[in-house]
């Protein structure tokens, strides 16, 4: 079987485009790249790059006007991101997404995904959400529930051709580094940053979340930051 690993350049699509690789030979995985108007392109040249380390294809689309009109800080002309840790966000916002949730990124992506499995006879596709991004209702498209409605959609949808791998969904980011740092993912290459620049800027939510879970597995974040 071959399978399709969406890949966005950052901790934890990269550890998934490892495991597929693993699972499924290299030869058999392809990665999908999805442009969808953010502030900057690192997060693109960090998925050619992971990819180019896996030897593996990567495809890549812009599907940015979707999402015009989003208020999303994510998104290139809107507000900037907050620079404070997604527990505080939280706390703050008491239940409602984060500000940096794109609205049903997810669920386009994969919807893409789905589409593009079938016409490459993929039939698994990988993407990485996790637990911590579900917690608090941050991010809703990372959700449990989501995850089980999305495979039940696509399953349906494709004749049962095709079916989501979500290996990360009851972990979290701290476990993906575990898992990663034993599979020699190429965590160098990566980019999680979501302000952009030469360096990641160590203080968005993103940044902070995966700083500290280099420092929980005990081991040092390649990444240099400002």
């Amino acid at each position: 079987m071959k399978a399709l690993v969406l890949l966005s350049g950052g901790l934890d699509s990269s550890t998934c485009l490892a495991l597929a690789v693993k699972e499924y030979g290299v030869e058999n995985v392809i990665a999908l790249s999805l442009s969808y108007g953010q502030k900057h392109i690192r997060e693109i040249k960090a998925a050619e790059d992971v990819a180019k380390h896996y030897g593996v294809e990567l495809m890549t689309y812009d599907v940015k006007d979707i999402f015009k009109g989003s208020e999303c800080t994510l998104l290139d002309g809107n507000e900037d991101v907050p620079t404070e840790s997604y527990a505080a966000q939280i706390q703050r916002l008491n239940g409602k997404p984060v500000s940096t949730y794109v609205p049903f990124r997810n669920g386009l992506f994969l919807a893409v995904a789905a589409s593009m499995a079938i016409s490459k006879g993929c039939g698994v596709i990988y993407y990485g959400a996790h637990k911590d991004d579900a917690a608090g209702n941050a991010y809703p498209d990372c959700s449990i529930d989501f995850h089980i409605a999305m495979t039940k959609a696509i399953e349906i949808g494709s004749d049962k051709a095709v079916t989501i791998c979500d290996p990360f969904i009851d972990k979290t980011k701290a476990d993906i580094v575990k898992i990663g740092t034993e599979l020699k993912v190429p965590y160098q290459k990566t980019w999680s940053c979501y302000k952009g620049g030469d360096k990641p800027c160590g203080r968005c939510g993103t940044c902070i979340d995966r700083i500290k879970a280099f420092e929980l597995n005990g081991i040092k974040d390649p990444l240099k930051y400002n």
